[in-house]
């Protein structure tokens, strides 16, 4: 089974297909972005993006990936310029533990992807289904807040 993963084709056994993508991600290509939360897609851990949309991987079996393109955190930047939102949240030390960033940091993406001028209420509304426990939940929508600065100034998603 072939797919895109951060840019480059790959390429694993069809005996995985029924195999969570999360488990092959993390395992078979050592991407550690994505955590493993629930196991049922409700915490936003896992998530990652297929062909540019926000999606959790510990519930989605491989097979899906077939013909795809699968971003992980791991394939946000080029090269040594961090997208936006990763930055964001390094300038505004937006984790805690760290369990949650990946989930916040994929759905975010997505969002200033589609949508670049994101309202904060549209930014709540989008991480609202994103389990943090730490309660860093201010500095997560600070770092949304500075991702849509960098953005308007001209560094595109």
């Amino acid at each position: 089974m072939h797919f895109t993963l951060n840019g480059k084709h790959v390429e694993i056994d069809d005996a995985l297909s029924d195999t969570p993508l999360l488990y092959i991600l993390r395992n078979d290509f050592q991407l550690n972005g994505p955590k493993y939360g629930c196991g049922i897609g409700e915490c936003g851990a896992c998530t990652i993006h297929i062909d540019g949309l926000a999606a959790r991987s510990c519930s989605i079996p491989a097979a899906s990936a077939a013909g795809k393109s699968i971003v992980t955190l791991e394939g946000l930047a080029e090269g040594t310029q961090l997208h936006p939102v990763q930055q964001g949240f390094i300038d505004e030390q937006a984790a805690q533990c760290g369990y949650c960033a990946n989930g916040m940091i994929m759905t975010l993406v997505a969002l200033f992807t589609r949508q670049p001028d994101a309202s904060e209420q549209q930014i709540k509304s989008e991480l609202a289904f994103n389990l943090c426990r730490c309660g860093t939940h201010l500095e997560i929508l600070r770092a949304a807040e500075k991702a849509r600065e960098i953005i308007a100034g001209g560094q595109q998603p």
